[in-house]
């Protein structure tokens, strides 16, 4: 079965005022991009999505990930990844144990040696024990792309995740993480300012205003 995730007639509310209304279904492996100014709902739907809508909001609608309605699902339980623009990873934990955190339970040993693994095919051999802080920004970037890889998502919300990455190093991290989201097979959403972020994707894109949403093929 393919993977899928659908937000089906959703209408989303700040007090009585209606900011979004969306009605999308993104397979697995395929990226939908919304953009749109500040105040146009961008992360308030990422937060329904995640399960960690704000007080003062409403929505009317609901979330299917691969045919299973998670709507009133809490959000531990939803399997739903988010990269953020900042890695957010631990200082206290080394590398491994950052990855290991997002992890489900399972023999340590085996853990690890996934964790070894997925390092080494991200350009990270040997890191396993490195701290941190201690890591350039786009080796930090890969890292906090591996723990949401690792925890086994079924869907992905990408926040704005390469928007603090220089050209280069931007252009380099969003190649390997669309790579990692085909290879995967797995539904993404992206909000992002960006223009070439957009075009990256190589998905459908949404204009989001203040009032409605628009359309670009």
């Amino acid at each position: 079965m393919q993977s899928s995730l659908q937000i089906k007639n959703l209408q989303l509310f700040r007090q009585n005022e209606l900011l979004l209304h969306l009605n999308e279904q993104v397979n697995g492996g395929e990226i939908l991009t919304l953009m749109g100014p500040s105040g146009s709902g961008k992360s308030s739907l990422l937060n329904w999505l995640t399960g960690a809508l704000p007080t003062g909001f409403t929505t009317e609608g609901e979330i299917w990930l691969n045919n299973n309605n998670i709507t009133q699902v809490p959000a531990h339980l939803r399997h739903v990844g988010v990269l953020y623009q900042d890695a957010l990873l631990f200082s206290h934990l080394s590398v491994a144990g950052n990855i290991a955190f997002a992890m489900p339970a399972g023999n340590k040993k085996q853990r690890l040696e996934k964790i070894e693994d997925a390092l080494e095919q991200l350009g990270l051999k040997g890191l396993a024990d490195r701290h941190p802080d201690n890591l350039s920004g786009g080796q930090q970037a890969r890292v906090a792309l591996l723990r949401v890889l690792l925890s086994e998502p079924k869907a992905i919300l990408l926040d704005e995740p390469f928007s603090k990455l220089d050209s280069q190093l931007r252009e380099d991290t969003r190649a390997l993480v669309f790579e990692q989201i085909r290879y995967h097979q797995l539904p993404a959403l992206m909000v992002t300012h960006d223009h070439s972020d957009a075009k990256a994707a190589g998905g459908k894109i949404i204009t989001l205003n203040k009032t409605e949403s628009k359309d670009v093929r």
